[in-house]
């Protein structure tokens, strides 16, 4: 039996819940360095898409002839591409060494959309709309293609365990930079829109990517700073901008279609080795 006048020493649910929150939000408030480099991963996404707004979409729309202003705010988009794409790496480098706070994972896959998806999308549907042989509307379904393609390898990501050292799918910020290469090399319309499509099946695809650790990071930091260096040659119009910047965009495609066929012989050489094996166990057990 319960004595009614002695005070209940229980507490509701919701009393509970508020306390458990009372006690969670400080530590989940606590940003991390790898937090606040995500952050900057964000800011720069946002940032590409406002300069390709005001720099490019702007200036078409009211007809301006400033071409100038279009490249160099083209180029500035991109490098705010790359600069998200350094601060991507960043992040999970610091993360392993030092620590990020609870919702760090939640803040890397919502920058990432944003830097990775967003931005590059937008930017295939600016191109769509400023460029003499696009098709507007085609240009805007490419553009919803890398999008979803990049919201579904974030998802699958957050849900998928792959073995370690391995991503499956082409990760976004190498995807996001394979697309914009696409648009930069100024290809007839038709080509563009299907290496678009291409690398946006690539990011869904089932396609094993190396992680950047060790060795692969160092490079592929020297690999986006050297891109800087050729969209600011680009942007300042310097002898052999237009080239150099051709040919950095081409080979971030080359690797980009080059790394699946890589995958793809692997894969086959894997299986033709468990073939051979299981073949000679058969036959070491035959009489």
């Amino acid at each position: 039996m319960i004595d009614p006048e002695t005070p209940a020493n229980w507490v509701t649910d919701a009393e509970a819940d508020g306390a458990d929150e009372a006690e969670e939000m400080p530590l989940s408030l606590r940003l991390s360095i790898a937090d606040t480099l995500t952050l900057g991963n964000a800011t720069c996404g946002f940032m590409a898409v406002y300069f390709t707004t005001t720099g490019i979409l702007i200036p078409h729309l009211t007809g301006s002839q400033e071409t100038g202003m279009a490249r160099h705010s083209a180029a500035t988009a991109v490098i705010l591409m790359l600069l998200a794409a350094i601060f991507d790496l960043c992040d999970g480098l610091v993360a392993r060494k030092l620590r990020s706070s609870p919702m760090g994972a939640e803040l890397d896959n919502l920058s990432d959309l944003i830097s990775f998806g967003l931005a590059p999308a937008y930017f295939v549907l600016v191109y769509g709309m400023v460029a003499d042989d696009a098709h507007q509307r085609v240009s805007a379904v490419a553009a919803i293609v890398v999008l979803l393609a990049v919201v579904l390898r974030l998802a699958r990501f957050s849900c998928v365990t792959m073995k370690d050292g391995m991503f499956q799918g082409m990760p976004s910020p190498f995807g996001a930079l394979t697309v914009v290469s696409i648009v930069l090399l100024e290809l007839p319309f038709i080509p563009t829109l299907l290496a678009i499509i291409g690398t946006a099946w690539l990011m869904v695809s089932r396609v094993e990517y190396p992680k950047p650790r060790g060795v692969l990071a160092v490079a592929m930091l020297s690999w986006i700073v050297g891109a800087m260096g050729l969209l600011a040659a680009w942007a300042f119009d310097a002898p052999g901008g237009q080239l150099l910047l051709q040919t950095g965009c081409a080979l971030q495609v080359v690797l980009g279609a080059v790394i699946p066929l890589f995958a793809t012989a692997r894969r086959v050489n894997t299986f033709r080795d468990n073939r051979r094996v299981s073949r000679e166990a058969r036959t070491a057990q035959l009489p």
